[in-house]
């Protein structure tokens, strides 16, 4: 499942306001606001059930699953930054 060259094929970007950008496979998959939302892109990808804590397959820039962004519309959500 490693992406090109033995880099993981899933990059999950550090934390910006409103979320977390994820690459996978060199494309952009979207704007992640929870782990839900990284399941949900590997999902659509063809990769349901990747193992998030291998750092073979996902690289978390920035700080690891628990580190989110406060949602707009819950600042007590998440982590601020």
């Amino acid at each position: 499942m490693d992406g090109l060259d033995g880099y993981p094929s899933v990059v999950v970007h550090a934390a910006q306001p409103g979320g977390r950008r994820v690459y996978i496979r060199g494309e952009d998959a979207g704007l992640a606001t929870s782990v839900a939302d990284v399941v949900e892109f590997l999902r659509r990808a063809g990769l349901a059930g990747a193992p998030l804590d291998d750092p073979d397959v996902v690289e978390w820039r920035g700080g690891g699953t628990a580190i989110w962004p406060a949602r707009a519309d819950d600042p007590d959500e998440g982590q601020t930054l």
